[in-house]
């Protein structure tokens, strides 16, 4: 959010950008969910709901769980949040005592750890690079878990590597939670549906249903259905967890706006082909963005599996010096010369728990990856650079 605030205001003051920040899928929602949300304000849906979410919209998540994912859920074990953001939340504000500890891998997203901190808790920050595919391997897991630890935040496909765990991934890792009963498990699985190449979603906790009592599937459809404004988002687990975030919900926000769950009963039970369409567009820009990228000398990059992000590092670039003199000692200064040179906005790894790296989405039209790509290409040639870097791969 405060890259995209950066964005517009170098806008406002007449800067072309190519905004790589993004977020959010960069196409409308499909017509005929936003007609479901039009026809139901027409109807009269403008009213307070169940605070769960009316029990249309829950039928419809857990059928869809049940479908998609081969996990059994009944509608009283979802409830519905403003946004899957929001359903974290609500699901540490309901668990988390003051020091208890929360195990997020990183590279992780930015508002894992804020989040614990904000109920009293404390993030276990358990670090993973490209030698692991940036992913949380099992015996790091392990080494991690103390008498303290009350979740385990799992994200995957992953914002930002874009790193997609196997289904033998994620049963080691489930076997590590079963020696443990007192943690429990949140898996975010928003990006889903966007998985590249030989890459599969799979979800834990179908694959180990023993850990189904103590288990969080955090999802929502602000990615697959370009619905990030309609801030609808749902969780689903053991009744007792659901009913103390519903608790929550009833003091705090009441419900999730009704003609937007109406809309969202139309992205689940409706047709299915755009969200097909974007997964094929999502992979064609991330194919020509990793090829374009490493071109450019000092950046490096793995094809993400999945999500629609490049988390690239830019070790390369440390230590080289600008036009202007100055010295680019950290990703954050990497950022700050190609925002403000090459008018290319990005986020820096830093923010994200892995310092030397950028994360750069592809939720943009091809000609802005061609073009700030290019730009970027410029800057790093502008630069004196410390040491010699590799020979660029034109793959």
């Amino acid at each position: 959010m405060a890259a995209k605030a950066l964005v517009e205001r170098l806008r406002a003051a007449g800067r072309t950008i190519v905004d790589f920040t993004i977020g959010e899928p960069d196409f409308a929602t499909p017509p005929h969910i936003v007609a479901a949300g039009v026809q139901a304000l027409a109807g009269g849906q403008t009213r307070y709901t169940a605070s769960a979410g009316i029990a249309p919209l829950r039928g419809a998540i857990a059928a869809k769980l049940a479908r998609e994912n081969g996990l059994a859920y009944t509608p009283e074990q979802v409830v519905v949040g403003i946004g899957a953001k929001h359903v974290i939340y609500n699901a540490l504000a309901a668990t988390l005592n003051e020091g208890d500890e929360v195990i997020v891998p990183a590279p992780y997203w930015v508002s894992y750890p804020d989040m614990v901190a904000l109920h009293g808790g404390q993030a276990v920050i358990v670090a993973s690079d490209e030698r692991t595919g940036f992913k949380l391997v099992p015996e790091v897991l392990e080494r991690a878990i103390t008498p303290r630890t009350r979740w385990l935040i799992l994200n995957s496909p992953n914002n930002p590597t874009g790193a997609v765990y196997s289904a033998d991934e994620l049963k080691a890792l489930g076997a590590v939670l079963l020696r443990h009963p007192h943690v429990w498990l949140m898996t975010d699985e928003i990006y889903e549906h966007f998985v590249y190449g030989g890459a599969r979603h799979a979800s834990l906790v179908a694959l180990v249903p023993e850990l189904a009592g103590r288990s969080l599937v955090v999802n929502g459809m602000s990615k697959a259905y370009a619905m990030t404004g309609w801030r609808v988002g749902y969780g689903a687990g053991p009744q007792p967890l659901i009913q103390a975030m519903t608790l929550l919900l009833t003091q705090s926000v009441s419900c999730a706006p009704a003609m937007t769950q109406a809309a969202a009963i139309a992205a689940l039970e409706g047709p299915q082909d755009g969200v097909a369409e974007a997964r094929r567009l999502f992979e064609q820009r991330r194919d020509l963005m990793v090829r374009l990228l490493r071109r450019i000398p000092g950046i490096q990059c793995a094809p993400p599996d999945g999500a629609f992000y490049v988390f690239a590092s830019v070790a390369g670039l440390l230590g080289a010096t600008t036009p202007a003199g100055k010295r680019l000692a950290s990703d954050v200064d990497v950022l700050i010369y190609f925002t403000e040179t090459a008018g290319v906005a990005a986020i820096d790894g830093s923010s994200y728990g892995l310092p030397a790296h950028l994360r750069l989405s592809f939720a943009t039209a091809t000609e802005q990856i061609e073009a700030g790509c290019a730009a970027l290409a410029s800057a790093v040639g502008a630069l004196t650079l410390s040491h010699p870097t590799e020979e660029p791969s034109h793959a």
